[in-house]
Parts: C-alpha cells; structure tokens; sequence
C-alpha cells in the first residue's frame, strides 16, 4: 500500500545544477544572471526562463550566451546575484520580491570578466567550466511569461584539475564539484554512492 499523499508544490526545483549565464546588453557589456533550470541533450542545452528577464531580452536581440558553471566554493559569489536585474525597467513583480537593479554584475558578485573564444558575452573566470554557444530556438512555455531556450554549444572551456587524468576531452566526475539548487537552497555532491553500468560505454561513442 502507497505512503505517498497528494501535494501542489509552487516550484518543482528537485535538485539542478546552478548555472551563471553570460548575455550581452544594448551597451556591449556583459549581463549575468543565475539559474538552474538548465539540462543537456548531445550539444544542446536547454534552459528555462522568465520572459521579461533582461537575459531573455538580450537573447532574443544578441542570440550569443555563455553557460558559467560554479564549482561550491563559489556559492557566496553566486548568491549575490540573486534578487538582481540588470533591467532598469523593473517589473511590479520583481520590486515587490526584492529585486533591485545592478548595472555591473561582475563587480557587485566580486567575479572577473574572461574573454570569450567563439562569443562575444564574456564568461566567468572564477567559473571551473565554460559553454560558449548560440541561440538555436526560443518557445514560450504554456504562458507567455516563460520561455525554454535551446542552446547550440559552439565550445567548452574547462580548468585543467577538473579533467580526467588521462583524457584530455572528459571531465573527472571525482574532482568536479557542481553547485547545486534545490528548492531555493544550495547544495554540493556527496561522495559517489554506486559505480554506474553506463561508464562501461566509451564516452566518445555519444559524439
């Protein structure tokens, strides 16, 4: 017999792995925006978001992102950018959860600004891993306040000591330390609790 019951969550945020996005404002400079509502089929990435975001606003105008993907040591960095906007027009919404409006993400956060390769929003560069890519499709989300974004990525910039010894080209699941978000609250990975059937595939079979 289930246990279960019946509940009607606001958010369903099971646990994600965060992602600082890199977008480029009107001026030239360089919005970031956190979230982590973002998973990965092949190259594509798929992101969620609020329409009236300043980065759905630049996406749509400058189709060129950067996905920055924050190691837990960067939490802190992370969590001061959350309840700002880059846009200066801010929703009714927005100013009655807290938002305020921050010209320079980079310095408000206390992160620097590193060229990009085949982009040209800037990446992170406290970030151990980078996604550099361009806007393939934007569909609205049952309502017109959401959108999901597919990502073409076009190259992938990582540190070196989160790369599988011995393989230039993988990631060392072991060394690498996402942030994660679930419901609301940051969360690291624990240890790995299973080795798993699929690493006996070669990784370079999904090329």
């Amino acid at each position: 017999m289930s246990t279960h019951v019946d509940i009607d969550p606001a958010i369903l945020y099971f646990g994600t792995p965060v992602v600082v996005l890199s977008t480029l404002n009107e001026d030239g400079s360089t919005n970031l925006m956190p979230m982590s509502s973002v998973f990965w089929l092949g190259r594509t990435a798929v992101l969620g978001m609020g329409a009236s975001s300043q980065t759905a606003r630049n996406l749509r105008e400058r189709p060129e992102i950067v996905l920055n993907l924050p190691s837990v040591d960067l939490v802190t960095q992370v969590d001061r950018l959350a309840l700002t906007t880059g846009s200066a027009a801010m929703s009714a919404a927005k100013a009655e959860r807290g938002y305020v409006h921050v010209a320079d993400k980079y310095g408000h956060a206390g992160l620097t600004a590193y060229g990009s390769d085949t982009v040209l929003p800037t990446s992170v560069a406290e970030c151990p891993v980078h996604i550099e890519g361009t806007i393939s499709a934007i569909h609205e989300l049952g309502e017109p306040k959401l959108l999901a974004v597919e990502v073409a990525v076009t190259a992938v910039r990582v540190m070196p000591d989160v790369r599988l010894e011995g393989h230039p080209n993988r990631i060392d699941p072991d060394r690498w330390r996402p942030l994660v978000m679930s419901f609301q609250q940051f969360y690291g990975l624990g240890e790995r609790v299973h080795p798993s059937r699929l690493a006996s595939i070669d990784e370079e079979l999904y090329r």
